[in-house]
């Protein structure tokens, strides 16, 4: 247990984050698909996104409190087995309705990964490897927004939608043994106390003014992610650019090249402090993101694109490393809530997208999107400096 080797870790963590949060991203391609064959509207088929955000939300707040009690490993093992089954039976669905319940299961299943592994990288990597880490585990949960679409798209159309949700099962149970035999165990954190304690922390994790401050962060960092890329995706196929669904992917793709600084926000975060960084990450995602609808020429589009999600990929490391200084002894429940709260962020990026897409202009849109994300940057500029690690006591 001694013989950690953290390289090997933070690549299982990585590659893990973007398999389960690919989950989340698949059906983005397959809602006009779903409409056709079920006989129901856009924003019904829609709804498959939505409610696997709300079971992924909920689930966000429960399982950081179980894993205090019997583990991070074994709960992350006990999701992903979960989250293999149920995926299998999402291919096997005839019924829209059953879609819609196995979604919303499904996003439960994913829930059990993302707090409990932040808590687990948190826990066990030394404190100058944690942030970059984190980040790395961050980079896999950006990338999935491309990668889940992607692959979605490309085998939907080879092989029929059904094939996706196989594939993606497959995935999970080679994860499931992967980190079986990749992750040493860790120690169990409170293993004699009610599972319910650490919920009712929650209460005292919102008297903290700097830590509600960074959920307004977490609240508005992946709503405008996932809002940008659907109103890109809109106006790179309308009469502006009249780019096909490949070309559109494609533009999506390029998107990845942003998401390749996340693993050196450690680093900045070591040699400029993580409120900084938190902020300059914010400001870059900002700028590109206000300027997506003042260019007619694609290159210079697909520049500011790369620049907003860079921007993204820096904060959200950061901002996670922050909750963590912030919560100290709370730092698990903390670290829950701003799972949660990031996620019920990712539900209502397309209904807020939608809607000013419908109400205004792209240009305007894209700076109404940029103004949200602005409430996040004035928030981060308010948090101070006295958190408990600073103080010494985490």
């Amino acid at each position: 247990m001694n013989q950690r080797n953290y390289s090997v870790m933070t690549a299982v963590l990585c590659w893990s984050g973007m398999a389960v949060m690919s989950s989340l991203y698949v059906t983005i391609p397959l809602i006009s698909l779903f409409a056709e064959m079920f006989n129901i509207t856009l924003t019904q088929a829609a709804a498959t996104g939505s409610v696997f955000s709300l079971g992924f939300a909920i689930g966000c707040l429960i399982y950081g409190a179980l894993s205090d009690k019997y583990g991070r490993k074994t709960i992350i093992l006990i999701g992903l087995i979960a989250l293999t089954l149920i995926t299998l039976l999402l291919g096997m669905a005839d019924h829209f309705a059953w879609i819609i319940a196995l979604r919303f299961v499904q996003g439960a299943a994913a829930a059990t990964f993302s707090p409990v592994a932040l808590a687990y990288a948190v826990e066990m990597f030394p404190a100058e490897k944690r942030v970059t880490t984190i980040g790395f585990i961050s980079t896999g949960f950006l990338v999935a927004g491309i990668v889940g679409q992607l692959v979605s798209s490309l085998i939907s159309q080879q092989y029929g939608w059904n094939t996706v949700f196989y594939w993606l099962a497959a995935v999970y149970a080679a994860t499931s043994l992967m980190i079986m035999r990749l992750l040493p165990k860790g120690e169990i954190q409170q293993a004699h106390v009610s599972i319910w304690a650490p919920l009712k922390q929650i209460g005292t994790v919102f008297t903290q003014k700097n830590l509600v401050l960074s959920y307004a962060v977490a609240l508005v960092l992946l709503m405008s992610f996932v809002s940008m890329y659907t109103v890109l995706g809109n106006y790179l196929s309308g009469p502006d650019f009249g780019l096909s669904k490949q070309e559109v992917l494609y533009v999506r793709s390029i998107g990845v090249l942003g998401m390749l600084i996340s693993p050196f926000a450690g680093n900045l975060a070591k040699r400029f402090g993580v409120r900084p960084v938190l902020r300059g990450g914010l400001c870059l995602a900002i700028v590109g993101l206000a300027s997506l609808g003042m260019f007619s020429s694609l290159p210079v589009l697909i520049g500011m694109s790369v620049l907003f999600v860079a921007g993204i990929a820096i904060s959200v490391p950061s901002l996670v490393s922050l909750i963590g200084q912030l919560g100290g002894k709370s730092r698990g429940i903390a670290v829950s809530v701003y799972t949660f709260i990031l996620f019920s962020g990712t539900s209502l990026g397309p209904i807020v997208s939608i809607h000013f897409m419908k109400t205004y202009s792209y240009l305007i849109t894209f700076v109404l999107l940029a103004l949200v994300l602005g409430f996040g940057l004035l928030s981060a500029s308010l948090i101070h400096r006295d958190t408990p690690e600073e103080r010494g006591e985490a």
